[in-house]
C-alpha cells in the first residue's frame, strides 16, 4: 500500500515537473516563433520606441501599421509605461551617444523581451562597448543586420512609357551638403572637380541653404548630382542617392562603398562611380562629354522602365517593418560584442 502511494506521488511529481518545464519553454522560447511561420500565430506584436530619433515624434493613433502599410497585428507605442508588456523595445543610437537618453537598466526587463539597437548612421561613432550583452537584434542599413533597413530601394515596376527627363537643364552638376567638413574625402573631391567643371554647391556652410520643398526642383535643373557619402562603409548608401539624385531625375555620381556594393542595390548603368576614373580631371571630362551626348545620357534612365524608387523617410514605416521580420529572427541572440559588429 505504501509502495503504491509512493509511486502515485512520484508520478504526480514528475507530471508536475514536466508541465512546469513545458510552460517555461513555451514562455521563453515562444514555440510558434521558432517555426519561422507566422500564419498560425495570431497575437499582436507590441513594439515600444523608447525615444524618437532626433526628437521628432510621429502620431501613433489607431492601427498605424495596418492602416498605412498593410502590416497586421503590429502595435506601435512610445508610452514607456508599457515597458513590461512590450515584445520589442527599440533604442535609437544617436540619443544614447549624445547622452540625451539612457537605457532603462533600472527596470525589470521581461525575459522574452527583445531590445533592438537602431542606427542609420555610419560607424564613425564613439565607443559603444558599454552596450555589449544588452541588445538582441540590430536594425541598420547593412544587409547583414537582423532587420535590414535601407534608406531606399528599387521596387519592380513595368511600364511602356519612357521616363521624361527634366528639361531646361541649366547646370552641369550640383551638390547639397548639410554636414560640411573640409577634411572629408568628399570635400576634397568636390574641390578638385570645381577646378575643371562648374558645380553648384548648396548648404548653410556655403550660405546657400535649401528649403525641403526646393531640394528636388533645384537638383532637377542639373544633369548630374554628386551623391557623395560622408563616410565609406559597407552598404552605407543614403538618401543622397535615392532621393536627391534618383527622385530628382539627375544622374548620380557616387562616392561611397565600392561599385560592386552599389550594384547590389541598383543597376550598374544607373550611376557613375568616382572610382571608375583615374583622376577628377578625367571624371570632369567624362561628365562634360556625356551631358552633350543625348543618346548616351538617356541610357542612365533605362531602369525607369522596370523599377520605381521607394524612399524610407517615415520612422513608423521602419518600426512596422520589425513585425515583418519578427517571426524569422532568433529568440536567443545577444550581441556580446556590439562594438565589433558595428565596425565590421
Amino acid at each position: 500500500m505504501k509502495l503504491r502511494k509512493a509511486c502515485t506521488w512520484l508520478a504526480l511529481a514528475l507530471l508536475s515537473l514536466m508541465l512546469s518545464t513545458y510552460m517555461v519553454l513555451l514562455y521563453f522560447l515562444d514555440l510558434p516563433k521558432l517555426t519561422g511561420n507566422s500564419h498560425g500565430w495570431h497575437r499582436n506584436i507590441s513594439i515600444l520606441l523608447w525615444h524618437w530619433p532626433f526628437n521628432r515624434p510621429y502620431p501613433l493613433e489607431g492601427d498605424v501599421c495596418l492602416d498605412m502599410y498593410s502590416i497586421p497585428r503590429c502595435l506601435l507605442t512610445d508610452n514607456r509605461s508599457r515597458f513590461d508588456q512590450a515584445d520589442v523595445v527599440v533604442f535609437h543610437h544617436y540619443e544614447l551617444e549624445m547622452a540625451h537618453q539612457k537605457l532603462p537598466l533600472h527596470l525589470r526587463r521581461p525575459p522574452a523581451q527583445k531590445w533592438v539597437w537602431l542606427s542609420l548612421e555610419s560607424p564613425a561613432m564613439k565607443n559603444i562597448s558599454a552596450y555589449n550583452h544588452l541588445f538582441n537584434w540590430t536594425m541598420t542599413y547593412r544587409q547583414d543586420a537582423d532587420i535590414f533597413m535601407p534608406y531606399g530601394r528599387m521596387i519592380p515596376q513595368r511600364t511602356n512609357e519612357s521616363f521624361l527627363i527634366p528639361k531646361h537643364r541649366s547646370c552641369l552638376a550640383s551638390w547639397v551638403v548639410s554636414n560640411y567638413n573640409s577634411h572629408h574625402n568628399r570635400s576634397r573631391v568636390v574641390l578638385q572637380l570645381r577646378k575643371h567643371i562648374r558645380v553648384e554647391v548648396y548648404g548653410s556652410s556655403y550660405r546657400r541653404p535649401l528649403a525641403r520643398e526646393q531640394l528636388l526642383p533645384t537638383i532637377a535643373r542639373c544633369h548630374f548630382y554628386l551623391a557623395f557619402e560622408n563616410a565609406i562603409s559597407k552598404d552605407y548608401i543614403t538618401e543622397k542617392l535615392w532621393r536627391n539624385a534618383f527622385q530628382a531625375g539627375a544622374v548620380p555620381v557616387v562616392l561611397g562603398p565600392p561599385r560592386s556594393n552599389y550594384e547590389a542595390f541598383v543597376p550598374r548603368d544607373s550611376f557613375i562611380h568616382v572610382n571608375d576614373f583615374n583622376s577628377t580631371e578625367e571624371l570632369a571630362s567624362f561628365l562634360k562629354r556625356l551631358a552633350t551626348d543625348k543618346a548616351q545620357y538617356e541610357l542612365y534612365f533605362k531602369w525607369h522602365k522596370e523599377h520605381a524608387i521607394h524612399v524610407y523617410s517615415d520612422w513608423r514605416e521602419r518600426l512596422c517593418h520589425i513585425c515583418k521580420r519578427y517571426n524569422e529572427l532568433p529568440s536567443f541572440k545577444v550581441y556580446h560584442d556590439l562594438q565589433g559588429w558595428a565596425w565590421q
